[in-house]
């Protein structure tokens, strides 16, 4: 029993170390005010797995850093676009 709880705990532990975090900038051509970043940052924290979003009016593109186990691209570019800011991917950083 002892040896089936340490294997599982073994690969959970495995698991979690194969997630990797990723950044992506988001081209969000639509931003035309000072404070659409804001709204902007705000949808994009809010979806899991992000850790950090920082966003740039004058350049009107969004740096994303998250967690590829938890969530994927198309869901940023998806919680941008609920906000009223769609998005493309401008660039994938390793």
């Amino acid at each position: 029993m002892k040896k089936t709880w340490l294997s599982l705990a073994l690969l959970l532990l495995a698991g979690s170390a194969l997630a990797a975090p990723q950044t992506v900038k988001l081209s969000v051509p639509t931003m035309d005010c000072p404070v659409c970043p804001i709204t902007i940052k705000k949808a994009l924290l809010q979806v899991a797995g992000v850790s950090r979003a920082q966003v740039n009016f004058e350049r009107k593109e969004a740096l994303v850093t998250f967690d590829n186990e938890r969530t994927r691209v198309d869901a940023l570019m998806r919680a941008t676009a609920g906000a009223g800011y769609p998005s493309t991917v401008a660039e994938r950083q390793p």
